[in-house]
């Protein structure tokens, strides 16, 4: 069965019956609210016992499966997460038969808890590990080639990570589903100029440090496995509603720069004049770039040529380490401050101490100092960065801030030192830390939103 993988990779096939009997009772938990409105004659003839009560034992419900009819299974299913679900699906032949239609049909719309992606030296180099954050628990994720203990992460939108290889090659994975999907060659990047050995293959890059401001210095050479330590920094998967389709946005030297690849581009196209950019997000059509500076830049790329506009600045300067750019669930827009006091660059010790929040109206009329998301929750990190409302993730706490270490310098540069990530709380800055505590280095563990959706769309 087409999940069968996917259930092997997660939790081991070792484990279905007892997850089979969790399940069951995790099904019939939500009958009650879903069969409201059903009369009486209907609901009956769910079952193959007449006599069988919504509320059996569990060993009860195991033995005899009431067969559902597909369309209450597929309502049922589109209330779990996404490991529940991908269980529910290796129960028996109906389960599968409602799980493959609930992602077939693209009806399985339920948000996700994040998740934090990770790996561990005493796994193979094609092992990601998986903590839920609903669950308090890891799964083991076996991806395709190449291994990814030799990528690095550099970004995680929409349930997709954007990784780079070990000739600086990135691809978009999916780590739930295994989908991946190349994007176009680092070749195609504005700043960049392939070298090419006796046999014409590339073996080299040259890259020049022109900005589009100032005048190019001379080129730096880098060999293939060196490029990724200078180039790439942080990556965006966003849906393009235009099209259909995706659109990846990519920050990279020299100075931090954009450009962005479409589905079906076969080149990257760079966004000159701009630089020091942090975090991105895109609504619209409009894509929003942060700068150091606390500038908001929108990009229009919706029309056959690009227009950029500057739209705001924050008001006052703080001594951060990163800075983003968060669209929050009642329409404003955040700008998120990570501050950095406790730190010794001797030591290579660095650790976040408090955040910063500034919030802009949707008419970008006013920008105002907040300390407080009231039941909300921001995720920061090299992922897209999200506001969620605890209300709807319960496993979350409200008004913290879950962190994963983005700094340059430590992702790239310093690959097995320590790594500032942990949950802070925003009422009084208090900290603590992440569970599990086994993760390698590098890569660096990112957040992840997992997602069943397949790119169908970027290949044209």
């Amino acid at each position: 069965m087409e999940n069968c993988s996917i259930v092997a990779r997660i939790m081991g096939l070792q484990g279905l019956p007892m997850y089979r009997q969790k399940l069951c009772s995790l099904v019939f938990r939500s009958l009650p609210r879903l069969l409201l409105g059903f009369p009486p004659s209907s609901i009956r003839k769910f079952f193959r016992d007449q006599h069988v009560h919504v509320a059996l034992t569990e060993t009860k419900m195991v033995s005899t499966l009431p067969e559902l009819p597909k369309d209450i299974l597929i309502l049922i299913f589109a209330t779990l997460e996404i490991p529940d679900l991908v269980r529910a699906g290796s129960v028996c032949s109906s389960w599968h038969s409602a799980y493959a239609e609930l992602r077939t049909l693209g009806k399985y719309k339920k948000g996700q808890t994040p998740c934090l992606v990770y790996t561990s030296e005493s796994d193979p180099d094609d092992a990601l590990s998986l903590y839920s954050l609903a669950e308090k628990r890891s799964y083991k994720l076996t991806l395709p080639q190449p291994p990814i203990r030799r990528r690095y992460l550099i970004g995680s939108s929409h349930g997709w990570l954007v990784t780079v290889d070990e000739r600086s090659e990135m691809h978009l994975l999916n780590p739930i589903t295994c989908e991946q999907i190349a994007l176009p060659s680092v070749a195609t990047i504005e700043h960049l100029k392939p070298i090419f050995d006796e046999h014409g293959d590339v073996c080299k890059y040259e890259m020049s440090s022109h900005t589009g401001l100032c005048s190019s210095r001379n080129p730096t050479i880098f060999a293939l496995a060196e490029l990724r330590d200078r180039l790439q920094w942080k990556a965006f998967v966003f849906p393009d509603t235009s099209s259909g389709g995706y659109i990846v946005v990519l920050i990279h030297n020299p100075q931090a720069q954009l450009s962005f690849a479409k589905a079906g581009d076969d080149k990257w196209t760079w966004l000159p004049s701009h630089l020091l950019f942090e975090d991105c997000t895109y609504k619209d059509g409009i894509l929003y770039a942060v700068n150091t500076m606390g500038e908001i830049h929108a990009f229009d790329l919706s029309g056959p040529v690009v227009t950029v506009k500057t739209i705001i600045r924050a008001p006052e300067h703080y001594d951060c380490d990163s800075r983003y750019i968060v669209q929050a669930p009642w329409g404003s827009l955040l700008l998120v401050f990570r501050i950095v006091h406790d730190h010794d660059l001797e030591y290579e010790y660095w650790k976040t101490t408090e955040t910063k929040i500034c919030e802009i109206d949707a008419l970008w009329n006013k920008i105002e100092l907040t300390n407080c998301l009231r039941d909300h929750v921001l995720f920061l990190g090299h992922n897209l960065s999200l506001c969620l409302s605890a209300d709807e993730y319960p496993a979350l706490k409200a008004n913290h801030s879950y962190f994963t270490d983005d700094n340059f310098l430590w992702t790239m540069g310093h690959k097995n030192n320590h790594r500032d990530m942990g949950i802070l709380n925003l009422d009084d800055n208090s900290r603590e830390e992440l569970v599990p505590q086994l993760w390698s280095n590098c890569p660096a563990p990112m957040w992840i939103t997992p997602d069943l959706t397949k790119m169908w769309r970027w290949a044209q």
